[in-house]
């Protein structure tokens, strides 16, 4: 069974900048391949409306067949406003929280991210598993890009 991945905008960004560019790449050659179930929300929608329009087109390198768009519930809504009103991260990353919750609510297997302030931090994620776990959800993975690279050898 495939990995069920969701990634967050950074990873599409990740795709043309250069401090990310070859491990974002290197994974979406394995997304490519259909290696992942790839999940996508209208949160990295409107993040992406503002993008320039060649950060907009990576999106379309997933196969259609790979991709799952997932929607915003009161579910989801309640649990990232858990996140911020107990401090695991402030308002002003309130589409992180999103992102998180999107991917706890819908039990997937990791979300993938560049975004090492608000999401891959180790202090951060000890914090959304304890509110996951005391809210009957499941442990959240949380991966950058970089732990999806293959041994070349």
């Amino acid at each position: 069974m495939k990995q069920r991945i969701y990634i967050d905008t950074s990873v599409i960004g990740g795709y043309y900048d250069t401090e990310f560019e070859v491990a974002t790449k290197k994974l979406f050659d394995r997304i490519i391949n259909k290696d992942f179930s790839i999940y996508f929300s209208e949160v990295n929608e409107t993040e992406l409306i503002l993008a320039p329009s060649h950060i907009r087109e990576v999106k379309d390198l997933i196969p259609t067949d790979c991709l799952t768009f997932i929607e915003m519930t009161d579910e989801v809504e309640i649990l990232a406003q858990t996140y911020i009103s107990e401090k695991a991260l402030g308002k002003a990353s309130e589409n992180d929280a999103y992102h998180i919750a999107l991917s706890s609510v819908n039990r997937l297997d990791c979300l993938v991210s560049w975004n090492f302030k608000h999401i891959v931090n180790f202090d951060k994620i000890k914090m959304f598993n304890s509110i996951n776990l005391r809210l009957g959800y499941p442990l959240i993975d949380i991966r950058s890009p970089l732990e999806f690279l293959k041994d070349e050898n």
